[in-house]
């Protein structure tokens, strides 16, 4: 018996059952489905400082549980000392049981320990069915030990759907357990 995380069982069991009736689907292949979540956290002070790269890199993949690389600056730009091909943030991208595990953990775990946390925004869409939530500070996922940090740095979490608009895509990820705000008390 392999195991199965339980954001796919729940998913294929309830979830693809539930938009196939919400939005009247003629196949279940026509559902929206979770594709990749890619997580970037750009280092802008790595241009003086290269052990903050590694730091990044090491933070990150102990969040994801998957190696994470090094995104370098494509250009030079000289205001800012940085030359073209400097090592400028950190990425991962997040596939199916990582991908589910992650999510698991960032609803259920990560995301109640914001502080002041009343849900997430829901203007974070780019019109295709893609959504990315910023993340303040790392310390919230349990996996980092706080006495260790000696900076605190943010994250963008982009979630990659199937999703054909916002509308679906909003649904789908309401579905997986994602605390949005209320749309009526915007506040």
């Amino acid at each position: 018996m392999t195991y199965v995380p339980r954001l796919k069982t729940k998913y294929s069991d309830e979830i693809r059952t539930a938009l196939k009736e919400k939005f009247q689907y003629k196949t279940v292949m026509q559902v929206p489905k979770l594709e990749k979540i890619a997580i970037n956290q750009g280092v802008g002070a790595a241009t003086t400082d290269k052990k903050l790269i590694d730091v990044a890199i090491n933070e990150l993949s102990t969040i994801t549980g998957q190696q994470a690389v090094a995104s370098k600056s494509k250009k030079d730009i000289s205001n800012f000392k940085l030359r073209k091909n400097m090592p400028v943030g950190v990425r991962v991208t997040l596939r199916d049981n990582n991908m589910y595990e992650f999510l698991d953990r960032l609803i259920s775990v990560a995301l109640p320990r914001i502080r002041d946390f009343k849900g997430i925004n829901d203007k974070g869409f780019d019109g295709r069915g893609n959504y990315t939530l910023g993340v303040t500070e790392q310390i919230i996922f349990p996996e980092i030990n706080i006495d260790k940090i000696n900076k605190i740095m943010g994250m963008d979490i982009t979630f990659v759907t199937s999703a054909k608009n916002d509308v679906e895509a909003l649904e789908l990820l309401k579905q997986f357990g994602l605390p949005f705000k209320n749309q009526n008390n915007n506040g």
